[in-house]
Parts: C-alpha cells; structure tokens; sequence
C-alpha cells in the first residue's frame, strides 16, 4: 500500500520547477536526482562543495572523489563547479537556494520541523547542515514515511523531538500522502492507496483538510 521511495522521489522531482536551485538531503532525499528530467535547468547544490551534481554513479561511472554530502558517488553535469565548504554553506544561509529536500523524524502542523536527534540518551544527533538549510532555503520540501514501524505518526500537532527549524516545512512527501502546509493548516493533495477518510482516522490528533 502507498508509494515506494522511488516512486516518492519521482513524485519529488515532478514538482521541482525548472530552472531551481536544489539541496538534497542526506537519506532518501538524494534519491531525487535520478528523477530530475532532462532539460529542466534544475541546478543541484551538495554541502560538502559542488554545484551542478548529477545522478548517482554506477558501475565504470563511480570515481571515489566526487561524491554527495551523504558520500554516495555522484556525476557531475557540464558547468559543474566545486568550492570550499564554507562557501557552500554561505550559499545555503545566504538564501541562494529555491529548494531543499530533507528527511525527518517529525513535522508539526505548523511546519516546524525535527530531523537532527530524537532526544534519546543514547542517539547519535546529526546535524549536518539541515539548520542552514531549513532557514535558508526558500522552500522546504520534506521526504518521509507518514509513519514509524511502530505505527506512530511523523506528522504532529506538535514536535516532541528538538527542533531543526521553526515554521519552515511548506510540503511532506509521504508514501500515503502528500501535504502542504499553510497559514490556513494542513491540507490533503493527494492519497495514495489509502482514502482521505481513512488517512484522518490514522492522524487524530491533526485536523486535515483536502486541498
């Protein structure tokens, strides 16, 4: 039931507007460039110093030296640039960016956002650069399944891990929905195999609108 991550990815990429500026986070999220279509202009920005990135690299194609922020091996497209990291990151705080895509343990209705530690005594935070990320962005794309193994939802009234961001999310890509958060709450885009009805019996402590 719901989309696979591949197929969450793609679902990503389609809403990408062409021409944008993009950061993908470390995860799932990186997924995204192999779904980008060609001729977009979509420009690809990695932390750890490169702009133009291309999809993952297989096969002959992997060279141990290019690679992502999360060290998968990448390509590099034509115009590919590459600069200190302290240059990258003033480039993500500095408002430069038109997209971010990152992973999370919660999203609040809000849009706050929490993806860097859960609070557990015995969790290894990773904070990375999301914090530069989620304020720096223009809009903040979030990629995750709607629900714990456990069955706990990952979209809240309120975030009960630290914060990443406050306020910043403006969509949540889901296996079982995709949603947009607004001034107004949240609304429902679309569900994928599962109904509207059903997914608000699954989220009861949120109130849910179609979009």
């Amino acid at each position: 039931m719901g989309l696979n991550k591949h197929e969450m990815a793609a679902l990503i990429a389609k809403d990408i507007a062409p021409g944008s500026y993009v950061n993908l986070g470390i995860g799932q999220p990186t997924l995204v460039a192999d779904h980008l279509p060609d001729g977009a202009g979509i420009v690809l920005h990695t932390e750890n110093g490169m702009l133009n990135m291309g999809p993952a690299a297989t096969g002959d194609r992997i060279d141990p030296d290019l690679i992502n922020a999360g060290k998968i091996p990448v390509t590099e497209l034509p115009g590919s640039a590459y600069f200190h990291h302290a240059d990258s990151f003033a480039m993500m705080r500095g408002g430069h960016l038109d997209v971010c895509v990152l992973g999370a343990f919660q999203v609040a209705a809000n849009g706050d956002l929490a993806n860097w530690h859960t609070g557990e005594p015995d969790a290894i935070p990773a904070v990375g650069g999301a914090m530069d990320l989620a304020v720096g962005a223009k809009s903040v794309f979030v990629m995750m399944t709607l629900f714990t193994k456990d069955g706990t939802p990952k979209l809240v009234p309120r975030c009960s891990y630290p914060l990443t961001g406050v306020g910043c999310v403006n969509r949540v890509y889901t296996d079982l929905a995709t949603f947009l958060i607004t001034p107004d709450g949240v609304l429902v885009r679309e569900t994928f195999g599962i109904t509207f009805d059903e997914l608000s019996d699954r989220l009861p402590d949120l109130t849910l609108r179609a979009a």
